[in-house]
């Protein structure tokens, strides 16, 4: 198989070059590819019985996530959106989101719902976490923006095997043909992109 990249780079200078390419896409085309998306994303089996699922809203060309926000919402689907954690560093919390919820930039410009402890919903009570990703290769190795966030959210269920399933969402563009990875780092086992779903089994072997 071919795929889209293949030079040997830094992780350093795979985020520079992926951001640029998802930049580069059009209005038009990210529109397309949100829609698509959403498509995929129906066909998922875990969809049907989850019922709190953790998304992002889209940022820095991110495959746009409102479509599948906006279907969540008409299928009774609780979804939450990731909020910096106040008091410990490097880690998130999880906040109801409605279409009325007041929201907010966070220190890195992302938005994100205004802090609510009344909102909050434990990471263990959640089904499916829709995680961000800047590239991914075909081991299902994520290369996220560096702050190692969504890795000490998945920790847990990456050592165990219980609590939310992790699912990556991104372009057809963001594959690449291997990451240099860190042993912090978290692979996950469902990346969805609007042509195809891609699963690896608890060895993070392709399926």
């Amino acid at each position: 198989m071919k795929y889209p990249i293949t030079q040997d780079l830094s992780r350093t200078q795979w985020r520079q070059l992926i951001r640029q390419k998802r930049q580069s896409l059009s209005q038009e085309e990210q529109e397309a590819a949100g829609l698509e998306l959403l498509e995929q994303i129906k066909q998922l089996s875990n969809i049907t019985d989850a019922h709190n699922i953790a998304l992002y809203l889209s940022s820095d060309g991110e495959i746009d996530t409102q479509p599948t926000i906006n279907w969540l919402w008409q299928q009774g689907k609780q979804v939450l959106l990731p909020v910096l954690h106040p008091f410990s560093k490097g880690h998130l919390l999880f906040l109801k989101y409605h279409a009325n919820s007041p929201i907010c930039h966070n220190k890195y410009g992302i938005v994100e719902p205004k802090l609510d402890q009344t909102q909050v919903c434990p990471v263990s009570n959640i089904d499916i976490i829709f995680t961000p990703l800047v590239a991914f290769d075909p081991t299902g190795q994520r290369l996220g923006m560096g702050g190692g966030y969504y890795d000490r959210t998945l920790e847990t269920w990456f050592n165990t095997g219980r609590g939310a399933t992790p699912i990556g969402l991104a372009h057809q563009c963001q594959q690449v043909e291997h990451l240099p990875s860190q042993h912090w780092d978290i692979p996950l086992p469902i990346i969805v992109t609007p042509k195809q779903a891609w699963h690896w089994d608890i060895n993070n072997r392709v399926r």
